[in-house]
């Protein structure tokens, strides 16, 4: 998945990390700014990876098999904008001044919808801002034939996507290459 942020320029999601497997992946993968979401614990992965990549912290893999169709209610003093291009639906809550809130993009491969890069600016966290965007990426999915989402969720994420209804599927080692 190319992911086109600083330090971050690629991704690859690997939900059954072999030592075989992660040995040709990080011999094939050359480029810095590359990251690896292995499915699995830091201890089960990471004995695997060459010295060059770099573990951090746990994170989580988390699914569900019903997203919402309803569209959120907008809080006040914010505006929503969603749009899509080339098959990524992307949220953006938006304040009086055009700032950026909270942000997270979408995109479906088949009928599972992928969340990724789900974030609230700091100056505006604990408004609800987060459920806002995950329904309005859900209701879009939804409209797009999705019927089930997968997402990898950071500790902070993992306690909102569980108040809308995911549910852990497996631990994550990220790791990447410097």
């Amino acid at each position: 998945m190319d992911v086109g942020l600083p330090g971050h320029v690629a991704r690859h999601i690997v939900p059954c990390p072999t030592p075989e497997l992660l040995a040709r992946l990080t011999r094939a993968v050359t480029a810095p700014g590359t990251w690896l979401k292995l499915c699995g614990p830091a201890e089960a992965v990471a004995p695997h990876l060459p010295p060059a990549w770099s573990v951090k912290e746990q994170e989580y893999m988390m699914v569900t098999r019903s997203l919402s169709r309803a569209l959120p209610r907008t809080p006040a003093g914010y505006v929503p904008a969603v749009t899509t291009r080339a098959g990524v639906t992307v949220a953006r809550l938006l304040t009086a001044g055009g700032e950026v809130a909270a942000r997270g993009q979408i995109a479906l491969a088949g009928t599972t919808a992928i969340v990724d890069q789900v974030e609230t600016a700091a100056g505006h966290r604990r408004r609800g801002l987060g459920s806002v965007i995950m329904k309005s990426l859900e209701a879009a999915a939804v409209s797009r034939g999705a019927r089930s989402g997968v997402l990898v969720a950071t500790d902070q994420g993992q306690a909102l996507y569980a108040t809308l209804g995911w549910t852990l599927h497996s631990l994550v080692t990220p790791a990447f290459l410097a």
